[in-house]
């Protein structure tokens, strides 16, 4: 039974050594395990090589252009002078017409009849005051004789006088007959393009009809008028300076026209009108350019947009794709010490092809990122390189 004993117990023993002996192991596995599993360090991500440009002043022209409505330097509403019923039209909706040519004629009939009564009344007047010449021729002797009282003499002188009157009477009215009569042939008081003709042959006009015979405009000139929002003209007088409005009118530059198919107008014209004053509605006040129309392309009523130039000297350009965007600010990556990169804010004045025109943000012979934007932040170390395109110019 001793040796049974000793037997189990020295099964248990070696039974628990084992045991330790695998637990042993498996703590062994675990760590070496748990060693392999870790990750090794990475090593640092090589700086980008990234396009760069320097940044140098350049000389530029832009273009504003702005909505314009056009009409002839004389656009003039025909109306009759007198009442009565048109005879004939003597020309065409859209014909073009020389000053004085005769456009409508109204029945002259009653006129002429009215001119008749006038010479008729004139001829009346004339032969009283022949008889009231005689009438003083008469008693003149017998006055001097003694034979009639000078009071009859002095009514007869009065009689005449009060006769040579009516005649210049008669002869005004004869003349008022004569002037409306002429009026019952309208003709053109100036050259140019037929409007529309409501009115038709029979038809009753007057003086106070609401609706003109037609319109007449003189379109071998045009004026275009267009509008400049107050900072537009605050700028406007910046760039062209002078004593007066007189004074600056005579230096601005001429402007081209771009017509509604967006073709430029052949023939530049120039400003030559500036408002006295802003229009309290629209906040804008109104500029005119006049263009010479030999040819009669332009009508009254066009639309189109007036083009001003503006030169920009000492200004700077930079590629709109090297720019962010960023709560209605632009900004540039520009390099600083150490090819770090800095982002920087810009003002720009205006644009040139591709290209923005920066006026302040950064200075001639700073160099900034052109292209890879999408992977800097701010203060990334870059290696630059030069840029192989240049900046594009119109």
């Amino acid at each position: 039974m001793n040796n049974i004993s000793k037997f189990l117990s020295l099964s248990n023993n070696v039974k628990l050594f084992n045991e330790w002996i695998i637990l042993v192991a498996i703590t062994i596995v675990l760590f070496l395990a748990s060693c392999k599993s870790q990750p090794e360090p990475m090593a640092a991500a090589p700086a980008p090589s990234l396009p760069v440009i320097t940044i140098s002043e350049s000389s530029e022209q832009t273009f504003v252009d702005y909505p314009a409505a056009i009409q002839g330097a004389s656009d003039l509403e025909i109306r009759p002078q007198i009442s009565g019923t048109i005879d004939r039209i003597y020309v065409n909706e859209g014909q073009l017409v020389s000053k004085g040519q005769l456009l409508f004629q109204i029945s002259e009939l009653p006129f002429r009849a009215q001119l008749n009564n006038a010479k008729a009344a004139l001829q009346a007047a004339q032969a009283a005051v022949l008889n009231a010449q005689l009438e003083v021729d008469k008693l003149t002797p017998l006055v001097q004789n003694k034979v009639v009282s000078a009071f009859q003499l002095q009514t007869a002188k009065t009689a005449h006088q009060i006769a040579l009157a009516n005649v210049e009477q008669a002869k005004a009215s004869v003349n008022s007959a004569q002037i409306n009569l002429t009026y019952t042939q309208i003709k053109a008081p100036i050259g140019g393009y037929i409007g529309r003709l409501p009115k038709k042959q029979g038809s009753l006009v007057g003086p106070a009809s609401p609706e003109a015979l037609t319109q007449l405009s003189d379109a071998h000139e045009v004026h275009v008028y267009f509008s400049l929002a107050e900072t537009d003209f605050i700028n406007f007088n910046t760039k062209y300076q002078g004593k007066s409005v007189a004074d600056r009118i005579k230096h601005l530059p001429a402007v081209s026209l771009v017509l509604a198919d967006q073709s430029v107008y052949p023939i530049e014209g120039k400003i030559d009108m500036i408002d006295g004053q802003f229009d309290k509605t629209t906040g804008a006040i109104t500029l005119r350019a006049s263009f010479a129309n030999t040819k009669g392309l332009l009508r009254l009523g066009n639309t189109g947009k007036v083009r001003l130039a503006l030169d920009h000297d000492h200004i700077m350009l930079v590629p709109q794709a090297s720019t962010v965007e960023i709560q209605d600010k632009v900004f540039v990556f520009a390099l600083a010490d150490s090819n770090k990169v800095k982002k920087q804010a810009i003002t720009i004045v205006g644009k040139s092809g591709t290209n923005y025109l920066v006026k302040d943000g950064l200075k001639m012979g700073e160099q900034i990122v052109v292209s890879g934007l999408d992977r800097l932040q701010e203060g990334v170390v870059i290696v630059p390189q030069k840029a192989v395109e240049k900046i594009a110019k119109n």
